[in-house]
């Protein structure tokens, strides 16, 4: 199977060496981050440094000029990646002889949500998630679309890889976390993660629900899960804590919504893309889930993108209901982290590899080419090596 490893530009620009240790793993293709929410990364082999702290969600290349007058707009990154940061590390890795596609993160963005409050999710109980714009809102759709379109089609690229194309909801790693103190399972978190803000509430309303009414069945729906006296069988669980009627209703809204955004952002990324340029999405095949593997159909969104990228780390189940779904040319990547410290497990990527193929896969992504340590990659290449 094709392989291919995640990268950000920070990983490769400053360190002569990067390119050939990544194409030495024995991958033929890399994920290259264009677009990327704020993060603190480990990079253990740089020449100049070990840490680079991303402040805020950024583009990883200058600009384009449609951006000019837009009030949602994307901002350079700053010096953790100057200038045309993903340009530089995409052309030394393609010298390596490596396969560049994108990798563009979209609704998830806590410094749009700072600046501009109104664009982000708003939970039954009034609070906003700053991390999380909601895709229902046309400002913020049209801002995601031309994103994905510009971010997706960079200089060089074979593909794209979309990420967070859908909704983000509560659940979402933060600074000095402190949410987990009660388990909220699969039910709690659709249910904290429904949004009313104003184009929310009127898309409940074309679903026959009172979005006033709606906010306080979802209030009294979560008071067991706060007194940790409810079970979590997932969308079970929101049925009978919501009432079957009304949580199909909500469940019809969003799905309603997400669908037509990705319709929209594939079509824009195909439109200025050129010939045989691949689009998959990162994707989560139940539907109601939140996050960067957006929960999608796998019926609908296999007729819309070229295919999936699936969370395998743990398991293989995920990718059933894809597979069952793919057509011939389908790609159905199994996404293996393999950064030891983050929960990954190198040592089994040739088992994992082989479960994932068996269960549909046709290649395989694997969670990072920077963040790994020596003994992490030594690991990949004997994996891959033997596959």
């Amino acid at each position: 199977m094709k392989a291919s490893a995640f990268v950000y530009p920070w990983d490769v620009n400053g360190d002569p060496e990067a390119p050939a240790r990544i194409a030495g793993l024995g991958v033929e293709q890399v994920t290259l981050a264009a677009a990327y929410h704020s993060t603190r990364a480990l990079t253990p082999r740089h020449p100049r440094h070990r840490i680079v702290t991303a402040a805020y969600a950024a583009l990883l290349y200058p600009p384009g000029d449609r951006w000019a007058g837009r009030g949602l707009r994307p901002y350079p990154a700053g010096r953790w990646a100057p200038g045309n940061a993903y340009g530089e590390a995409a052309k030394a890795l393609a010298g390596a002889g490596l396969e560049v596609h994108t990798w563009v993160v979209l609704a998830h963005n806590s410094r749009l949500g700072a600046e501009h409050p109104d664009t982000s999710v708003v939970n039954a109980y009034g609070d906003r998630y700053p991390w999380a714009p909601c895709i229902a809102q046309p400002a913020t759709r049209a801002y995601l679309v031309d994103l994905a379109a510009e971010a997706a089609v960079r200089p060089g690229a074979h593909g794209t890889e979309l990420e967070s194309l859908g909704w983000y909801g509560l659940q979402h790693l933060h600074a000095h976390d402190k949410i987990s103190g009660v388990g909220l399972g699969d039910a709690g978190q659709y249910l904290m993660s429904l949004c009313f803000c104003p184009s929310c509430r009127t898309g409940y309303g074309g679903q026959g629900l009172d979005a006033d009414e709606l906010a306080a069945a979802v209030r009294t729906a979560l008071e067991p899960l706060w007194r940790g006296a409810a079970d979590d069988e997932g969308w079970p669980t929101a049925e009978k804590l919501l009432g079957e009627d009304t949580a199909a209703a909500t469940r019809a809204w969003r799905e309603k919504t997400a669908r037509a955004l990705q319709e929209e952002a594939v079509t824009a990324v195909r439109a200025a893309a050129p010939d045989g340029f691949q689009v998959l999405l990162h994707a989560d095949p139940v539907s109601y889930h939140c996050g960067a593997n957006v929960g999608v159909d796998p019926t609908h969104i296999l007729s819309v993108a070229d295919g999936v990228v699936v969370p395998c780390t743990g398991g293989t189940a995920l990718l059933a209901p894809f597979a069952e779904q793919a057509r011939k040319r389908t790609v159905l990547a199994a996404n293996l982290t393999v950064v030891s410290g983050m929960g990954g497990s190198p040592g089994t990527l040739a088992a994992d590899a082989a479960r994932a193929r068996t269960e549909g896969a046709t290649e395989l992504r694997l969670y990072h080419a920077g963040l790994a340590s020596d003994g992490d990659l030594a690991a990949v290449r004997e994996a891959l090596s033997a596959h």
